[in-house]
């Protein structure tokens, strides 16, 4: 069931439950520890004077009454003298009273029952129909009980007045914490409203204005966060825009390209030398088109999360080798020296096929991107914990306002040097991050190098690697 009001009502509603609770507990706590005191109070004067008094009554019984009037007026409390009837159980007869009146009401009195049985001072609070009392019995010489009795009323009323002020100054303070409460529930609420109108700017796709809130507090915090995901999402929307229409352009380049050739060829006049050189040319169109679409299914697999590497040992060495003689090819058709450094025995947990892929992304972007005569060198080593695939080049070397772009998706570069689809590096990045590795890059004039980093295999993997291996592996070139 909603509240009407929302969060300013059950903010207002919470603050004045808190109040009420709070006052209520102090209320429990203060007003009968303060009855209790202003009685004991009274019960300390009263036995203050009882005591004294109760030395003065004379031995003569005769006197009794008027001795007893005179401690009435000086304890202000009326002043009764009991004969002991008997002490198990107690009982006790009203000889004389202050009072000169019936004495039914005091005949029984707990406190100089309490006397009778202990034989010494008792005191006490004592309620009857005619009101609250405070008594003080004392045992007299004679053998009977004194006892001092005066009425609470005044304590009393005291004490009804501050629970009445009590209830006055928590109906006050309830009001006020509603009130306040609705207030400061009111700005929170204006807050969270402005917090909630930008979470709907972004749902529908308006990411323009930010999301500001000038507080210090969890709120502020929010909303600093909703404007660090707004500002996510525009470059995410941004970055799906420029996709689609990379993607787009990609395809379509080969696509025309291919519908061109297809035009020419369909021309019966072309010589045979020619045609061979159309088939050339739509072969690597075909070649170009395959490469891009594989690249998007990976691309596409990787963010539905459908792409699991598997964890198996992986020699780094092996891979290294099989780069090499891959892409040795390509590399003397560019005028590249390459060159193969590995450690023995860097075996990596990894997904093969995978790592395959990545090398051979760094590598043909080492070949690609680099002038002719550029040494290139794949190296393998173990740095801690981690197995490393490097891929070095003596080029000149990436920019640094460029560095992290070379990771963003169908990025190219500058130049003529730019081409291919500008997603191998990017692919590279998220199937190390899946293998929970990682591609780094190092990159200075003259020195650029791009690293594989994956988790190391136990020691104990390595060998078992090493010894079901043994003389089964078979480099490139028909060394093993």
């Amino acid at each position: 069931m909603r509240i009407p009001g929302g969060i300013r009502v059950r903010l207002a509603l919470t603050l004045a439950a808190i109040v009420a609770i709070a006052l209520g507990v102090a209320y429990l706590i203060v007003v009968p520890s303060l009855e209790e005191r202003f009685v004991e109070t009274r019960l300390d004067q009263l036995e203050e004077v009882a005591v004294p008094l109760s030395e003065e009554i004379p031995d003569d019984r005769v006197r009794w009454p008027e001795a007893l009037d005179r401690s009435a007026a000086v304890a202000n409390a009326r002043v009764v003298a009991f004969d002991v009837l008997a002490k198990t159980p107690p009982a006790v007869a009203v000889f004389a009273d202050s009072q000169r009146r019936d004495s039914q009401d005091v005949q029984d009195d707990p406190v100089a029952l309490r006397t009778v049985l202990s034989g010494r001072l008792e005191r006490g609070r004592v309620s009857t129909a005619g009101g609250d009392f405070a008594s003080v019995a004392l045992p007299m010489e004679s053998g009977g009980v004194l006892l001092f009795r005066a009425p609470l009323e005044d304590t009393l009323a005291t004490v009804e007045l501050v629970k009445r002020r009590f209830i006055l100054a928590t109906a006050f303070a309830l009001v006020l914490a509603v009130v306040l409460g609705l207030t400061a529930a009111g700005l929170l609420a204006y807050r969270l409203a402005r917090l909630e109108a930008g979470a709907e700017r972004i749902a529908d796709g308006d990411f323009t204005e930010p999301i500001v809130d000038h507080g210090d507090d969890e709120i502020g915090q929010l909303a600093l966060a909703f404007d660090r995901m707004r500002v996510r999402l525009a470059r995410l929307d941004d970055a799906r825009r420029e996709f689609v229409a990379n993607a787009s352009h990609e395809l379509r380049t080969p696509l025309f390209s291919l519908g061109g050739f297809l035009e020419l060829l369909s021309d019966e006049e072309l010589d045979e030398e020619t045609r061979r050189e159309f088939l050339a040319t739509m072969r690597d169109q075909v070649e170009r088109l395959t490469a891009l679409t594989t690249a998007l299914l990976d691309l596409s697999r990787i963010d539905a999360g459908q792409l699991v590497p598997v964890r198996e040992p992986v020699d780094l060495e092996v891979a290294a080798h099989a780069l090499a003689a891959e892409l040795g090819p390509l590399a003397e058709t560019r005028g590249h020296e390459l060159e193969v450094r590995a450690v023995p025995g860097v075996v990596a947990l990894a997904d093969e096929d995978r790592v395959l892929q990545i090398g051979r992304a760094l590598l043909a972007n080492a070949l690609t991107h680099t002038p002719a005569g550029t040494r290139v060198t794949i190296d393998v080593y173990r740095r801690d914990a981690r197995a490393v695939l490097a891929v070095r080049d003596d080029g000149p070397g990436i920019p640094e306002d460029q560095r992290d772009a070379v990771f963003e998706r169908f990025y190219r570069g500058d130049g003529s040097s730019a081409s291919g689809s500008g997603l191998g590096l990017a692919i590279a990045r998220e199937l190390a991050r899946l293998m929970h590795g990682a591609v780094r890059l190092e990159s200075r004039p003259g020195r650029t190098v791009f690293s594989l980093e994956l988790e190391a295999a136990s020691p104990d993997t390595t060998d078992a690697f090493s010894r079901e291996n043994a003389g089964e592996v078979t480099l490139p070139g028909g060394s093993s």
